[in-house]
């Protein structure tokens, strides 16, 4: 496990190929991990299921319409450190081979491109939340701590929403992102 406590989300660069494909990565978060001197792990359940309706109305469906919905437990070593539920819609997630738990080199961000869905901007918005008692029991808090939640949304060049992801890191993690001035 890493000797720090602190995890730093680098967005600035964490989605390019060359970064999530490093060494024999399986995409952003076991090379921000590594990079960190921490040891990643990763237990993926994916399943088909309908997205919440906030999600579905991102990803252009209906409430009702399924998913594939790849739920993951993130740990640096035995400690979990993220919960992150991906959905994609079932197109997509069909023509890139994402229902694999291991989603091979860079990730399920490298199959879609791979199929012909290359996400060419990602938006996230982080918003602030209290831990339910999901959360709580995940990360060993209090219910009511103060979290934030990370909803990724990538976008094809055509400006498609191919996947909604809900990261909810655990206490300790610092967000980074730049912006380009010009």
């Amino acid at each position: 496990m890493s000797t720090s406590t602190t995890i730093v989300r680098d967005a600035t660069d964490r989605y390019l190929k060359a970064r999530r494909e490093a060494g024999d990565s399986r995409g952003a978060f076991q090379t921000e991990i590594e990079r960190l001197g921490g040891e990643p792990r990763v237990e993926t359940q994916v399943r088909r299921a309908a997205a919440p309706a906030d999600v579905a109305a991102v990803l252009d469906i209906s409430a009702t319409e399924d998913t594939v919905v790849r739920a993951r437990h993130m740990y640096d070593g035995s400690k979990l450190v993220q919960l992150a539920d991906s959905f994609i819609p079932l197109d997509v997630a069909e023509a890139a081979g994402v229902e694999n738990p291991d989603p091979g080199l860079g990730g399920i961000i490298s199959r879609m491109a791979e199929a012909g869905f290359e996400q060419t901007e990602v938006i996230e918005e982080v918003t602030p939340y209290a831990a339910t008692s999901v959360e709580a029991d995940a990360f060993g808090i209090e219910v009511g701590t103060p979290l934030v939640r990370i909803t990724h949304i990538g976008y094809t060049a055509n400006g498609r929403a191919v996947e909604v992801c809900v990261h909810k890191p655990g206490p300790g993690w610092v967000l980074r992102y730049s912006a380009p001035l010009a």
